[in-house]
């Protein structure tokens, strides 16, 4: 929250929406004005019980007017950001206008200045209860309402919205057709001298915005952007009754943005860092295409059919995580997306989900709208997607899709619970999934399903049981339904599948322990694979000999997702303090120079740098970071020229190398490798390293700037300033993150990641301490999404040590520790203690 500013209740949504039913939003806006407001005038029609009362959101500067059926509201009626109403009649119109703020949060109407030419830009973003920034309204998803739009802009700007434009703007104003009913979140707009992109397919005109910097950019990519708009489109027509309902389809790359994307009706929002403007790997290309179908898949699940309240968040995301990674693979150049799946997504709902602050996908209740935004997290997207993959792998894909079409019928422009969901599909599939979502959706943590071998004297195996657990704090077993696989190394170093067997774990009918009478008599294979394909959710464990055998199989497997199992395994155990981190460290460098698939590549080495900066002991933390060096450059050398798999392992070299005559050389031109472009990402990336390591000053980071004075140049030299290791360097980063409320968002975040550094613990410690007394502070000017994510970042998670964790007890045992700071602690104190678990 900020300011003190009240968070909506669910009680107070439930009294509202049986009290009142908005009919319409008549919205006007000035954006001609200088500084930083601008005006806003809105007409809210709405019906009401006479005589009751209500109240609205609004955050206005200054409230100039209000009217309530022709009668003045007095200004007192206005506290606390909400506007309340008096005596209302069966039909209601109420009139405000006001003067309000520009943001540089990421949320309300924010306006950025491009650094690279002075031109400003502007984007709406109303999510999760931003819209009062922008105009008055009952900000809750089910009071939705039709929106008609009129906004004022400077001659040479562009604006979009929605609605579809109503006419040619005259004299700069822009009208927009009235909406098909939506939620407040989703009222969006852009405005200011934006670079377009038109093309047109099956009916619907399409659209791609992006700032004149990056027009070029725009140009080179649009083609690839509307061919998987295109492919998407036609896959979701394929599998949804429905078609896509709300007219032209824009998508708008916009600077300092807080999310991946937002899927707004006819005017989808992402982050331009998604228009490339260096080289890129064919896992980023993939992830653009996968936000781009996750975003679509939103138009269905959120936008046509939205959540009656925040507790069913995981109807928007983990519906639009599941169908981004399946229509991406479906209908894209990009079919091993399930693979990125397994790597990226899973694993940070696994992750999440072992966090003390876990919860259920869909959790019993969400009191406020403060909590609901604790929730967007690797468990409403990430867990809720893998299951639901679960979920059809349990009823069937055509039930599945039937289910989900029926839900579509049933309720078009208005809003749904899980009920009626679970609803739809236990008719369509003819099973009561009642108690499956029980165990699945109602509950958290995440099982291990574990393989348990006994050897026969001549071979084979004698039996197979697949024995799932759970914590002690969360013992829910649950159904699974799985593949097994049996892998063999053969004399001529390839390595086949034999045999393939489905599991369902059932523990109604097992308990934990589930025999394979399939593998009984077959011969005892070099790799049994539990989760073959990566059907269900689990954390998954290796029988001991099959464990020994990895770094032996991996490199040689050609299944890109049976890999993805394997490393994803691995990569978990040793999250878990169940394997050193120098036995992951060792199986890098021997698989990952040939590994194929890009993705593998590039989140293998995030994952294993991370634990490398925190694991290890301090003394023993350089000869692991070598040898991810090495690994690194023996990828790099194996790659072909100017390949992404080349790319990937440049970066990671890069970040993890101290040879910084080495690095030195490659800005200057030198014995760079063949197929390897220097260009602006890459160039500060290798600054980046050598500020970290004391091998280039300030100088060396303003020089870059003016070379490179773009939003992009800026975002990376406020990292390189804060990642300097002397003191007052980090006094002044630090100043800067805590003491600025009007800083941009990307640059506070920019500032908390160059911040911590291991290489610089002498310099760094003191501000431990400090985290804990200055960022609740920070939170309580800030707030909302922009704060969290600086306060995520800014956790000394480096500076591993009892007394850090001390110091987070202390802070959680506060009686005014505000929720989202209690999360935040709570993660990243689950986090240290960790890395204290496996160096002891």
């Amino acid at each position: 929250m900020m300011g003190g500013m009240p968070s909506l209740t669910r009680a107070e949504a439930t009294a509202r929406a049986a009290t009142v039913t908005v009919t319409g939003y008549r919205i006007d806006l000035d954006l001609t004005g200088t500084g930083d407001t601008f005006r806003s005038r809105t007409v809210v029609s709405f019906d009401a019980e006479p005589g009751a009362s209500t109240f609205l959101e609004l955050e206005p500067v200054e409230l100039l007017s209000a009217t309530l059926n022709g009668a003045a509201v007095d200004a007192s009626a206005l506290a606390d950001e909400r506007l309340t109403l008096e005596g209302l009649a069966a039909g209601n119109e109420l009139v405000v206008e006001g003067v309000m703020r520009y943001s540089r949060s990421g949320e309300g109407l924010h306006r950025f200045v491009d650094p690279a030419d002075g031109r400003v830009y502007l984007y709406a973003q109303m999510f999760l209860d931003g819209a009062r920034r922008i105009f008055p309204c009952f900000d809750q998803p089910d009071l939705k309402a039709p929106f008609t739009l009129t906004v004022t802009a400077p001659a040479d700007w562009i604006v979009a919205a929605n609605g579809e434009l109503d006419g040619e703007p005259v004299d700069g104003v822009w009208r927009f057709r009235t909406t098909k009913p939506l939620s407040t979140y989703f009222a969006s707009l852009i405005a200011g001298p934006y670079h377009a992109c038109t093309d047109e397919h099956d009916g619907i005109p399409l659209a791609i915005y992006a700032r004149q910097a990056l027009a070029e950019q725009l140009d080179e990519q649009s083609a690839e952007i509307f061919t998987i708009t295109k492919q998407c489109l036609d896959r979701y027509h394929e599998i949804f009754d429905v078609r896509y309902a709300f007219g032209h389809y824009g998508q708008a790359f916009v600077p300092e943005f807080n999310f991946g994307a937002m899927e707004n009706p006819g005017i989808v929002v992402f982050r331009d860092e998604y228009i490339f403007r260096s080289a890129v790997t064919d896992g980023e290309r993939e992830q653009r295409a996968m936000v781009i179908a996750h975003e679509m898949a939103h138009q269905w699940f959120g936008d046509l059919v939205t959540m009656a309240w925040w507790d069913d968040l995981w109807l928007n995301e983990s519906f639009a995580e599941y169908l981004g990674s399946r229509i991406t693979a479906e209908a894209t150049e990009f079919a091993d997306a399930w693979t990125t799946f397994a790597m990226q997504r899973k694993a940070w709902g696994i992750r999440a989900d072992q966090r003390p602050s876990t919860h259920p996908v869909a959790p019993d209740d969400v009191s406020d709208t403060a909590l609901a935004l604790l929730n967007f997290d690797g468990i409403s997207y990430a867990k809720g997607a893998a299951v639901l993959r679960q979920l059809v792998a349990y009823v069937g894909d055509k039930a599945f899709l039937a289910g989900l079409n029926e839900h579509f019928a049933a309720h078009a422009y208005a809003n749904a619970t899980l009920a009626d969901l679970l609803e739809a599909i236990s008719r369509s599939s003819g099973r009561d999934l009642t108690a499956w979502a029980g165990l699945w959706l109602r509950s958290a943590q995440v099982n291990t399903v574990r393989a348990e071998v006994e050897r026969a004297e001549d071979g084979t195996y004698a039996q197979v049981t697949l024995v799932q657990t759970a914590p002690d704090d969360y013992p829910t077993l649950r159904p699974h339904k799985l593949f097994a696989g049996l892998y063999d190394h053969g004399a001529d170093g390839v390595v086949t599948l034999r045999k393939r067997v489905e599991a369902e774990l059932d523990p109604e009918r097992d308990g934990g322990r589930t025999v394979l009478p399939e593998l009984a008599g077959e011969p005892v294979a070099d790799l049994l694979l539990v989760n073959d394909g990566d059907l269900t959710y689990a954390k998954i464990r290796l029988d001991e000999a099959s464990a020994d055998a990895v770094p032996r199989i991996l490199p040689l497997l050609d299944d890109s997702l049976a890999r993805a199992v394997l490393w994803s395994s691995t990569l978990d155990s040793v999250t878990d303090g169940e394997r050193p981190v120098a036995e992951l460290v060792t199986l890098v460098l021997a698989a990952l120079p040939v590994e194929r698939e890009v993705v593998v590549v590039e989140d293998v080495l995030r994952t294993t740098r991370a634990l490398v900066d925190r694991y290890p002991a301090p003394e023993t933390r350089p000869a692991a970071l070598e040898l991810l060096a090495q690994a690194c450059d023996r990828l790099v050398a194996a790659a072909e020229p100017g390949s992404s798999r080349q790319l990937a392992g440049v970066r990671g070299l890069v970040g993890a190398t101290t040879d910084t005559a080495r690095l030195r050389g490659w800005l200057d031109g030198e014995a760079v490798p063949q197929g390897v472009a220097i260009d602006d990402d890459l160039r500060w990336l290798i600054l980046y390293r050598l500020v970290v390591l004391g091998a280039a000053g300030a100088d060396a980071v303003e020089a870059q700037y003016e070379a490179d004075r773009s939003a992009f140049g800026e975002q990376w030299a406020a990292r390189c300033r804060a990642a300097l290791p002397d003191a007052d360097a980090k006094a002044r980063a630090w100043d800067y993150l805590i003491n600025d409320p009007d800083a941009s968002n990307r640059l506070l975040e920019a500032t908390a990641q160059g911040f911590w550094q291991p290489e610089q613990l002498a310099v760094v410690s003191p501000y431990a301490e400090r985290y804990f007394t200055d960022v609740p502070q920070m939170l309580a000017r800030r707030g909302g999404m922009s704060g969290e994510r600086v306060a995520v970042i800014a956790y000394p998670s480096v500076v591993v040590a009892p007394e850090t964790r001390r110091l987070a007890a202390e802070l959680m045992a506060s009686p005014d520790i505000s929720s989202i700071m209690h999360r935040v602690v709570t993660d990243g104190d689950d986090d240290v203690r960790r890395a204290l678990l496996a160096r002891g």
